[in-house]
């Protein structure tokens, strides 16, 4: 594998801010790749910093060439494309009642896939043991071994090398820069725990930490499936409901990371109890109507409260995923489309009603999202 030994492990660490503006614009660039003159005039850089950085690069297999350009003027330039194999990231989606874990190589494509049963309210050793486990697991079979693991002769599979890290995603609220959960809806006995610092310290490497819908909204950006105006909601209903907003091409989390609690806004005042202490949110109804097999009419409330959201935000697409849209995909488009085309026409809305589709990515939406969590650090994109 490019990059053996544990230079991948270590690009996490000690890469300078220079290093992650170049990969990210390798990576951008694809397979077509980018010269040196480019790099340094996008990036800012010397072109002897950019000749540095990528001479590392390369030397540790994350660069590689991909042949030469034609150059205005003297001998053709030599082009760099990032090689995707190099290094690999880990994500993972905490559900309410199960665990899906996904390996991803640079590119963000899935390597290797594991899924187990998961209780979030069974206690914080006993899910970080079985996050664990399944991390591992999922290591091991594509990579050959976990960093630190010995292998012939006691030393370190090449592979296992490349690993740089591991994002997490689960429901919130939750404050992501710090990776310390609050009051998860259904679930108090996590407020306060810093999960992030717990389980990079069981598993020993970088690990980030954001809400569910966040870390899929990050994943259907950066693949640009939120559509050219860079401003979409994705709804997710699952176990739970909730948003990931990305406006401007950046997810909107809120001062205090609390943007996207989609599922509490209350559209009927006498309506059920939820979870959250409130009466009759969106999330409520529309699990209310699922378990009476009315997917019909949750999709018709999901629709009012999209409603809301593309009348507060003029967002350019709305997105639906989670396990209960993939149990009846095309009456929840129609369901939410309705509505929104009703709203468009009763007010005028210029250019017609905000479009409605299914998230790529199906049931893997949020775990391939949480591996680019950790991604986005690697390519200098920061706190996107």
């Amino acid at each position: 594998m490019a990059g053996g030994g544990s230079a991948g492990a270590n690009l996490f660490a000690v890469r300078s801010h220079n290093t992650a503006l170049v990969l990210g614009l390798l990576r951008d660039a694809g397979t077509e790749g980018i010269s040196r003159l480019e790099l340094a005039e996008r990036t800012g850089l010397t072109p002897q910093a950019v000749s540095k950085i990528t001479g590392r690069l390369r030397e540790e297999g994350f660069a590689a060439e991909a042949g030469r350009r034609a150059s205005t003027g003297g001998k053709p330039r030599t082009v760099l494309r990032l090689v995707p194999e190099a290094g690999h990231a880990v994500g993972a989606h905490l559900d309410r009642d199960e665990l899906r874990v996904v390996l991803v190589d640079l590119d963000g494509a899935v390597v290797q896939e594991r899924r187990a049963e998961l209780d979030l309210g069974a206690g914080a050793e006993t899910v970080l043991a079985v996050v664990g486990d399944a991390v591992h697991g999922v290591v091991r079979e594509a990579l050959g071994a976990f960093p630190g693991e010995g292998g012939t002769a006691g030393e370190e599979p090449s592979g296992a090398g490349s690993l740089l890290g591991v994002g997490v995603a689960l429901p919130g609220p939750l404050d992501h820069a710090r990776g310390v959960l609050h009051r998860v809806t259904g679930f108090p006995e996590w407020e306060g725990f810093p999960l992030r610092d717990a389980l990079g310290e069981r598993l020993g490497m970088p690990v980030v930490v954001d809400k569910d819908t966040n870390a899929a909204a990050l994943g259907l950006s950066v693949g640009g499936e939120g559509g050219e105006g860079g401003s979409f909601a994705y709804l997710h209903l699952g176990t739970g409901l909730g948003a990931g907003l990305v406006i401007g091409g950046r997810v909107h989390r809120g001062a205090r990371t609390g943007a996207g609690e989609f599922g509490h806004q209350v559209v009927q005042l006498d309506g059920p109890p939820c979870e959250c202490g409130d009466r009759g949110c969106v999330e409520a109804l529309c699990l209310a109507a699922v378990g009476r097999g009315e997917a019909g009419e949750a999709a018709r409330v999901l629709g009012v409260a999209a409603a809301n959201l593309v009348g507060l935000l003029d967002i350019d697409a709305v997105l639906l995923g989670g396990r209960t849209v993939a149990g009846a995909p095309e009456e929840f488009v129609r369901g939410v489309g309705e509505v929104l085309d009703a709203r468009a026409r009763r007010e005028g809305v210029r250019g017609g009603p905000v479009p409605v589709r299914v998230a790529p990515r199906g049931e893997r939406v949020v775990a391939e999202g949480a591996a680019q969590l950790l991604l986005a650090r690697v390519f200098g994109r920061g706190d996107v």
